[in-house]
């Protein structure tokens, strides 16, 4: 990867947030209920505590793996980062187009790792601003981005060096 001319962290949205807040605190509901009603547990509330300690954990995993995007525009590369498991590398002689969009819920279904229901495919963290990259070859990809106007003007930029 060249030089790094652009570097941006789009922490996850304010509704992801509220979510997994409100399903984490659900589940410790859950489980105070289960401690404080059902004592001795039996051997189904011990079943259930086990089942909302495990759900509390994936939750906590997914918001720790999901906590943003990390996005960096080099002279050759758009590299966008989206947890653990989630890269994506496209070349910048690849591009064909940029484009500011919205992430809307219509197109993507919600927030996180998305196919769009125009075969897109798409990073985002809020219902808000985005980039949307046309490959030579692939899906057209999605990501949420703070200055998506900057991206697509270093991108458009260096797409005219290539040709």
């Amino acid at each position: 990867m060249g030089q790094v001319v652009y570097h941006e962290w789009v922490p996850t949205g304010a509704f992801v947030k509220i979510t997994i807040l409100a399903a984490a605190s659900a589940i410790v509901v859950l489980l105070l209920i289960l401690a404080v009603f059902l004592y001795p547990l039996s051997t189904e509330g011990l079943l259930g505590f086990g089942v909302s300690i495990s759900t509390l954990m994936f939750i906590l995993v997914l918001c720790l793996n999901f906590k943003g995007i990390r996005i960096q525009l080099s002279s050759e590369e758009l590299t966008v980062d989206y947890g653990l498991f989630n890269h994506k590398h496209i070349r910048m002689n690849d591009i064909v187009s940029c484009n500011l969009v919205k992430a809307s819920f219509r197109r993507f279904g919600g927030v996180g790792v998305r196919y769009g229901l125009d075969g897109s495919w798409a990073y985002t963290t809020s219902f808000g601003n985005a980039v949307e990259v046309v490959p030579k070859k692939g899906r057209t990809f999605v990501f949420s981005s703070n200055n998506p106007k900057k991206i697509c003007q270093i991108i458009a930029t260096k797409m005219q060096e290539y040709g």
